[in-house]
């Protein structure tokens, strides 16, 4: 088997050749301006060591995968009360639908849709201003990377403000169940934040190491989550971490991952590695076409899918 960084090298070329590379995100005004040739990729495997290629250190909008570390603080918070209000099942629609949240009563299917995320925030968001809970999201992001420069994008948070009238309507729509419990402007403003925190694939690759060790922190030795918790969570990022593109992601590439508009993916191989790629062309369902190219290649040559070589 050729060394990881030969792999890693030899797929950031195969990407910078391809001419279909999917579409930026136009619905947020300030991802539209990324460049759509940018690609990153980042890996690290179970005993430290680093691959990188292409614009692995350019800083990214995070978007959705943010959505991994709010669950993970939620859960550490209320433990399995949160599954009262949000479910755990793949979605078989868009991101951001309003039909399934009405049809289901306000309960979000599972965290990483948009209602599902709206409301693990408001959860961490109980008992603390704003600004708290947004502190707390980042300095558990920058302790998981061992990176204390990780910071928010602020242009991309107030350009989803400006722009996010769809979650608005689905945060209200959860309030009037009783799935929200703080003010909705309160919740969203925590919601956009968050996903508008920037890292480069090497500091997300660092952030998800604690699912590729059973909730250890590999620098430190600390427990991040329990086992099981790891375990549950990597289940629930195969399942549900692509939208309605998660069986094709699924059936590809063979690992849990989150994927984010932003072009971003986190994907865990357990006990073998964490890896983020970055592409910001998006395919139909609002993942990265070339991210997820270059981890169904990766997990080929390295033989990592959970699934089997």
């Amino acid at each position: 088997m050729p060394s990881l960084d030969v792999v890693v090298k030899e797929i950031a070329d195969e990407m910078r050749r391809r001419t279909e590379r999917g579409e930026v995100a136009s619905y947020i005004p300030e991802l539209a301006r990324v460049d759509p040739a940018a690609f990153g990729i980042a890996v690290i495997d179970a005993t430290g060591n680093i691959a990188v290629a292409g614009d692995s250190e350019t800083p990214f909008s995070i978007q959705s995968i943010s959505k991994v570390f709010t669950l993970t603080l939620a859960l550490g918070k209320v433990g399995d009360r949160l599954w009262r209000r949000v479910g755990r099942e793949p979605s078989g629609s868009s991101f951001n639908s309003i039909v399934q949240l009405e049809r289901e009563c306000g309960i979000p299917r599972n965290p990483f849709i948009n209602a599902g995320a709206i409301a693990v925030t408001d959860l961490i968001l109980s008992g603390h201003q704003p600004r708290e809970a947004l502190g707390e999201i980042l300095r558990f992001m920058q302790f998981l990377a061992d990176d204390p420069t990780i910071t928010i994008d602020k242009a991309v948070a107030a350009s989803e403000q400006r722009t996010g009238f769809r979650n608005a309507a689905l945060a209200n729509y959860m309030k009037s169940y009783g799935v929200i419990e703080n003010p909705v402007e309160f919740t969203l403003g925590v919601y956009f934040h968050h996903c508008a925190i920037a890292m480069t694939c090497r500091q997300l690759a660092m952030a998800g190491r604690f699912l590729v060790h059973a909730g250890l922190n590999p620098s430190t030795g600390a427990r991040v989550v329990s086992s099981e918790r790891a375990r549950r969570i990597n289940a629930i990022m195969l399942t549900c971490g692509h939208y309605d593109g998660s069986g094709e992601f699924a059936y590809r590439v063979g690992l849990p991952g989150k994927s984010g508009v932003g072009g971003g993916i986190l994907a865990i191989a357990p006990e073998r590695a964490s890896i983020a790629v970055w592409s910001p062309g998006l395919d139909a369902a609002g993942n990265s076409h070339l991210g997820r190219a270059a981890l169904e290649a990766l997990t080929k040559r390295m033989g990592w899918s959970i699934f089997g070589a």
